[in-house]
């Protein structure tokens, strides 16, 4: 098994700040616009890009929210074990908001397209869009296209982009692991 670094220590904060800036620019002040990290593990760059976007805005009031999609997924039937789910919390109405949905990886879009379902649960937003931390161009299985990105990825089905939280795994790190044969 081979594993490349894409992206770690000083280059990942700065790919946060510089998220955090294109936010910015089309957001301004937040008032009319909510951040959502899709469970698992988008809730992480969620909660870092909301932390970020306090830094860099003092006393704007960014909202910040955690949506399941366990059971809105069009495989969670096809599986041989039992599902748990994760948890949503949206505590704020996204009603007429324009929504930032956030995931770690960008890979075949079925998730984006669960979130959106799950999304409509809570309101009808004036707009949806995505910001993904890697982008898995080439491996689509649903036209989805990220917003935002913080870096992209040429990749194989056989290869695995895993994305590391210093919160839960230690370290910030993006890694490309292929099988050796």
């Amino acid at each position: 098994m081979q594993n490349l670094t894409l992206l770690d220590g000083p280059k990942f904060q700065i790919t946060l700040q510089r998220l955090c800036r294109q936010l910015i620019e089309n957001h301004n002040d937040f008032s009319e616009s909510v951040l959502i990290g899709i469970q698992p593990r988008g809730i992480y760059l969620a909660k870092r890009i909301a932390e970020e976007l306090r830094k860099i805005l003092p006393g704007k009031n960014i909202q910040q929210g955690d949506l399941d999609i366990t059971f809105y997924r069009d495989d969670f039937r096809r599986r041989e074990s039992q599902l748990v789910p994760n948890q949503t919390k949206i505590d704020f109405i996204i009603e007429d908001k324009k929504v930032i949905m956030m995931d770690d990886v960008l890979w075949t879009g079925r998730t984006i397209r669960a979130a959106m379902d799950a999304l409509q649960a809570f309101g009808r937003p004036e707009k949806i869009e995505l910001l993904a931390l890697v982008d898995r161009r080439y491996s689509r299985h649903i036209p989805v296209a990220a917003d935002y990105v913080g870096i992209e990825v040429d990749s194989i089905a056989s290869q695995k982009v895993v994305v590391s939280w210093k919160e839960t795994d230690g370290e910030d790190r993006i890694t490309l692991i292929s099988d050796a044969k």
